[in-house]
């Protein structure tokens, strides 16, 4: 089978400049974005390790986690059977169905699918947005992925906590506007906040993202890393940006 035999009207395929790696994306529901290319950057997976990405859309983080790290096995957790049928035919186009698997269910549930203390890391890139707050999506795909329609971050971090090991590693992305509520929430539920990394689209604006890494049941440290910057000059990415990107 070609790679574009393995397509459905709509669909395009988009390399990913990682070990010859490719996606299927559907352009009128939910395409990545850089958020997610930013958190496998800031993610790490080690030796030996399994990891699940919670809400995983059409998989690019585990794919491209597979490609980056070292990691034993990876797994991709997506509500949305469109997106997870994608995700699993990119797991075919690029051969890699002993490495990724990508299971349909509800993040709410993820503790009773998987079991207790069933992965070493868990990376996610959830809804951003409270209820309807922001824009409203036109398209369902869109608004699930954007809004905390299906599951909420009290989901995320009470399913986290049962899902990771001891001494775990939690990785997210998230928006600086909600870094008090997610601060105290991740502490609440024992993932201590390790690391920190805000994202600046030009060195003299907001940041408009933030990335971070809570360690389950770690002791109370947190490391702020110097801040990515996304642009140097508009339409020009910085070296890190590109690094991060494997261009």
């Amino acid at each position: 089978m070609t790679m574009e035999n393995n397509l459905k009207p709509m669909e395009r395929l988009d390399e990913l400049h990682r070990n010859g790696y490719y996606i299927i994306q559907n352009p009128s529901q939910f395409c990545f974005g850089m958020d997610a290319v930013l958190l496998s950057g800031f993610a790490t997976v080690k030796p030996g390790e399994r990891m699940i990405d919670l809400g995983t859309g059409t998989g690019i983080i585990p794919i491209l986690l597979e490609a980056k790290t070292k990691g034993e096995h990876f797994t991709g957790l997506e509500i949305q059977e469109e997106s997870a049928d994608m995700a699993r035919r990119s797991v075919i186009i690029n051969m890699l169905e002993s490495k990724i698997d990508i299971v349909t269910g509800d993040i709410k549930d993820a503790s009773k699918i998987f079991g207790a203390s069933s992965f070493d890391v868990i990376t996610t890139n959830p809804p951003y947005m409270i209820g309807n707050h922001g824009i409203s999506s036109a398209s369902e795909a869109k608004a699930i992925a954007r809004h905390e329609v299906l599951c909420t971050l009290d989901d995320i971090l009470r399913e986290s906590a049962k899902l990771l090991k001891p001494k775990g590693r939690f990785y997210m992305v998230h928006r600086p506007f909600r870094l008090a509520e997610i601060l105290s929430k991740m502490v609440a539920y024992k993932i201590e906040p390790k690391r920190m990394k805000l994202v600046y689209p030009f060195v003299d604006k907001e940041p408009n993202m933030v990335l971070l890494e809570g360690l389950m049941n770690g002791n109370s440290r947190m490391t702020v890393e110097k801040p990515l910057i996304v642009y140097k000059e508009p339409g020009v990415y910085t070296e890190e940006i590109y690094d991060i990107y494997g261009y």
